[in-house]
């Protein structure tokens, strides 16, 4: 495979990938609540290894050329975020050591649901990916494409456990900013899942 090509590759999706969203703000209200911010990063990743598997499998084509399939993900997807972010507005992430903190295994289970369940996440595959594969290259198409999801998925673990990090790290000893900062991603997850009702 070419190294350029997923030079170039990263580039771009490291970009994608530090642009706020529904993962940005479900891995800070995990970052604020949580004891760890692994599960939820665990969780997204597994929902883009999904994606990745998808677009190896050439079925997210299939997906993305079958306009009513796409629809009804597309509204399930909007659903989900829409009732995570209610969540949060309802229950605000505080950083305070709560007995009664959701499982590890519910946290990532949510992650999955975030990210898997996003039909931009998809689409993004299906239109990205395929630039950066060659066909004359060595390595067969799926391995090409595969390797690069993994690349994703690695960009997104980096990425979004640096963000729960660091949203512990400033917000943890600040339970008022926490408060605003977990109702604001609350909000965001809203807004992302009415404009993909809207869109």
């Amino acid at each position: 495979m070419d190294f350029g090509a997923v030079a170039a590759f990263l580039m771009i999706d490291l970009l994608l990938v530090l642009t706020p969203g529904a993962d940005w703000a479900f891995t800070i209200a995990a970052g604020i609540r949580d004891r760890s911010v692994v599960p939820a990063v665990t969780g997204l990743v597994l929902g883009y290894a999904g994606h990745v598997v998808l677009v190896t499998a050439g079925l997210a084509a299939l997906v993305a050329a079958n306009p009513e399939l796409l629809k009804v993900l597309t509204a399930v997807g909007a659903a989900y975020l829409i009732w995570t972010g209610g969540s949060v507005l309802l229950k605000p992430a505080r950083p305070t050591i709560d007995p009664v903190l959701p499982s590890a295994r519910r946290v990532a289970l949510r992650g999955v649901g975030i990210s898997g369940l996003n039909p931009k996440g998809v689409l993004l595959m299906v239109a990205l990916l395929p630039q950066f594969v060659r066909a004359d290259a060595a390595w067969p198409i799926a391995v090409q494409t595969a390797t690069l999801g993994v690349v994703h998925m690695t960009l997104c673990a980096v990425i979004y456990l640096m963000v729960g990090l660091l949203a512990r790290t400033v917000l943890g000893a600040r339970p008022r900013a926490a408060m605003v900062v977990s109702r604001i991603s609350g909000v965001a997850m809203v807004l992302i899942g009415a404009s993909l009702l809207v869109a």
